[in-house]
């Protein structure tokens, strides 16, 4: 059998990220091993945590009571019996027929891309990343019988992939089920061994090793990742002689739910934050935790953007001798910051000075405090007290360099009257190549000179306090942007819940006419970004604007359902400035002839809401494309933050590819513009390694990791520009769509030019609007 035609990436989302999830068919005869089977998979897979969908026809409230408090993403879908009506069924009563065919509408679950479907009379007994990592095909074990069955699957574990997860293959499966051209007596996996005739992917017997293999009572083998009891008798209902050390490998995970939440706990090592939170607030909820518990659950809520609730948690820890782990203080007093609780944060963190373990960490988050308030003094004297703690701590460096930098953003003597203050991120030195060029880019675009004589910096993580607003209110108006203000986590705040730090009291009373211009809502796939306090300082700030300009259209679509229908029709189109910036830029000129170079850059932070289980496959693919594109041009690395050269060092450790590094980290504007514009083509994953080389008329291909990616190339009609770091032919097609553009550069530069100059002609219209309100020149 061929594979069927229907293939995709991921539909389901907006950069191609594959979702994965498990699946079983439960019923309350069945419930016992499916709980047991949850129990064994947390335990034996603590850093994953997939959606688990149950199948079922008839669970009662008290099983799914049971299983919710097993397993924190649980998707309940009931099943249609009457479907299979028409199959040749055998025993009509038999849960184990029954199940089998209710197995087969794993097919039908085509809002998933990878579904690993389970039997629950097994036990998961090791790590199947193995498993979730395979993207193609349909994945079993091959069937074991002594008498012989080559070319079979066998029953209990599937691993389904995209292609197969369509109405297409689900109705030939039903096609075979009522012709009843298929061995009964194999129930599910006739019907799936009549139609794949063999063409399924075989998976390694450890991953699928039946208890007849067992018989008469052998070990289970260390290497066994899920063992799985075939046959009428079960370890929950009496068991079955000769496989005793079997069943004792069962009994290890039958549970109580306190022993459970206990157990994962105690685990060592990485594990993920959604399990953590899940069995952590149970324990503290039902029946208390110590410290250690408390501790790991708030660092794991804090992890998750719940910065209320880690707090909460965290508050819970009490010592008998009323002296704090320092740990526990600094973890405290770092969730007291996210929610804007300053004084009781400093506090905390004072106390976790004392320990010289984690004094460094706890003196460079009160330089931050300190600096977020406004108080250089303190600012620097906790800086220099965190780097005498540890010479190395980076962020007491980088707190005490921050107060250097800022002291060249202002102009002495500047006329208030004759300035703009512009609240912006202001990178720190060696910080985000893209977020150092944002700043500049904005106000190039209101006023060809871009220094401090002419604008007055706010930093947008810094607390919008009374001197601050004094500040603004003298200035002539007041710009807000670009870059990805409305995110949650960068630098969280229990004022506004993004990245402007401005309580809605102080936002109220600015006096000076207020432009938002091209701000991103920058949620990666994955991320929700709807709390309350967000949207009421949301609607309040679009409300006081004169002009609200977001810089892509999946931005505002996304804005405008936050917002009532009178507040949402203000929200407009503003390009990012960066895209213009060959526009901006005084005495711009034109390459004569291009450097024979193709950048490369990839982004690493949130890297497992970038790569999710696809890290492994993007490394080779991308060493193909380096490998092939180097027949062609110079392939350099463009590292935007030193971060970004994890993948270099990856590419050399596991491809034995090495790749120049141009570190634009450590380069001025003039210096990127520059190397951006000196080169055929930019390969990038970070927004602005996309948007500033476009500015710049350099071709582009997009790695789309996240949507804001994706986003751009709508807008400017060029989808075929990017492509997912998920696609299963990443390194195919990224290197033929290079080498277009390397054989056809000319054009390709030209195409560039005409995208630019519609986002041109835009901007100056929005400009044009705003010529009054903020008295700019004509």
């Amino acid at each position: 059998m061929s594979a069927p035609t229907t293939t995709a990436t991921g539909p389901t989302t907006a950069t191609g990220k594959r979702r994965v999830a498990f699946a079983s068919y439960v019923d309350d005869n069945y419930l016992p091993g499916f709980l047991t089977l949850l129990r064994s998979l947390v335990l034996n897979n603590p850093r994953t945590c997939p959606d688990f969908v149950v199948l079922y026809d008839d669970l009662g409230p008290a099983a799914v009571s049971a299983i919710r408090r097993l397993y924190p993403r649980i998707v309940l879908r009931r099943v249609d019996p009457a479907r299979y009506d028409d199959y040749v069924k055998g025993d009509q009563g038999s849960y184990l027929v029954r199940k089998a065919y209710f197995v087969l509408d794993v097919f039908r679950m085509s809002d998933y891309d990878t579904v690993i479907a389970l039997d629950t009379d097994m036990v998961v007994l090791g790590d199947l990343g193995e498993l979730l990592e395979l993207r193609e095909g349909i994945g079993a074990v091959e069937q074991f019988f002594p008498e012989g069955g080559a070319g079979r699957l066998n029953s209990g574990l599937l691993v389904v992939n995209r292609e197969y997860l369509t109405g297409e293959f689900a109705a030939r499966l039903d096609e075979v089920g009522r012709s009843g051209d298929y061995d009964v007596e194999k129930h599910d996996q006739g019907v799936l061994n009549a139609v794949l005739d063999g063409d399924f992917v075989r998976l390694d017997r450890r991953f699928n090793f039946v208890k007849r293999r067992l018989e008469g009572d052998l070990p289970v083998p260390d290497d066994v990742v899920v063992l799985h009891f075939t046959g009428r008798h079960k370890p929950w209902n009496g068991g079955e002689v000769g496989y005793e050390r079997a069943e004792e490998v069962w009994r290890r995970y039958d549970l109580d739910d306190r022993e459970l939440y206990r157990a994962f706990c105690a685990l060592p090592g990485d594990k993920h934050p959604e399990l953590v939170v899940h069995y952590g607030t149970r324990l503290v909820e039902e029946c208390g935790a110590d410290s250690a518990t408390l501790l790991a659950t708030g660092t794991a809520l804090h992890s998750m953007g719940r910065y209320d609730e880690a707090v909460d948690v965290l508050l819970r820890v009490r010592d008998p001798k009323g002296v704090l782990d320092p740990r526990h203080n600094l973890a405290l007093g770092r969730a007291l910051m996210a929610v804007s609780r300053y004084d009781e944060a400093e506090a905390r963190l004072l106390l976790a000075t004392q320990d010289p373990a984690v004094a460094a960490s706890a003196f460079g988050l009160l330089a931050e405090c300190a600096w977020i308030r406004g108080d250089r003094q303190h600012q620097v004297a906790y800086a220099r007290a965190g780097l005498d703690a540890d010479p190395t701590d980076r962020k007491s460096g980088l707190l005490l360099r921050r107060a250097r930098a800022e002291e060249r953003r202002t102009a002495p003597g500047a006329d208030p009257a004759e300035q703009l203050a512009h609240v912006a991120f202001y990178m720190d030195d060696q910080g985000n190549a893209g977020d150092k060029v944002l700043p500049e880019s904005v106000r190039l675009v209101f006023d060809a000179d871009a220094s401090p004589r002419r604008w007055h910096s706010v930093h947008a993580h810094r607390l919008f306090d009374e001197p601050l607003l004094e500040e603004v209110n003298a200035r002539r108006g007041l710009v807000i942007g670009g870059g990805g203000l409305f995110i949650p986590d960068t630098s969280p705040n229990g004022n506004s819940r993004w990245q402007w730090n401005v309580p809605d009291e102080t936002l109220e009373r600015i006096t000076v006419p207020v432009v938002v211009f091209a701000v991103g809502y920058n949620v990666f796939d994955g991320q929700s970004y709807a709390h309350r306090r967000f949207v009421e300082s949301l609607r309040l700030l679009v409300r006081g604007s004169v002009f609200f300009g977001l810089r892509n259209h999946g931005s505002i679509e996304r804005v405008r359902a936050l917002l009532p229908a009178d507040l949402a029709e203000r929200v407009v189109y503003q390009p990012c400035p960066t895209t213009v910036a060959r526009n901006l830029v005084a005495g711009w000129q034109e390459p004569v002839e291009r450097a024979e170079t193709v950048l490369l850059n990839c982004a690493y932070d949130r890297s497992g809401l970038r790569f999710g289980h696809d890290y492994g496959h993007f490394l080779k693919e991308m060493a193909d494309a380096v490998t092939a594109l180097r027949e062609r041009a110079d392939v350099r690395y463009a590292a935007h933050i030193a971060s970004d050269e994890k993948f270099v060092f990856d590419l050399r450790r596991e491809h034995g590819i090495s790749l120049p590094v141009v570190p634009m980290y450590d380069m001025s504007n003039a210096e990127i513009w520059a190397a951006y514009t000196d080169c055929r083509l930019v390969v990038g994953m970070r927004g602005h390694a996309g948007m500033i080389p476009f500015g710049c008329g350099t071709p582009i291909i997009s790695l789309i990791s996240h949507p804001k990616l994706a986003y751009f190339l709508d807008d400017i009609g060029r989808p075929d520009w990017g492509v997912s770091i998920h696609d299963r032919r990443l390194g195919a097609v990224l290197t033929e769509r290079a080498t277009a553009v390397l054989d056809d550069h000319r054009a390709m530069v030209d195409d560039v030019a005409k995208c630019q100059q519609k986002l041109w002609t835009i901007t100056q219209n929005n400009l044009e609007r705003l010529r009054e309100p903020l008295g700019l020149a004509l």
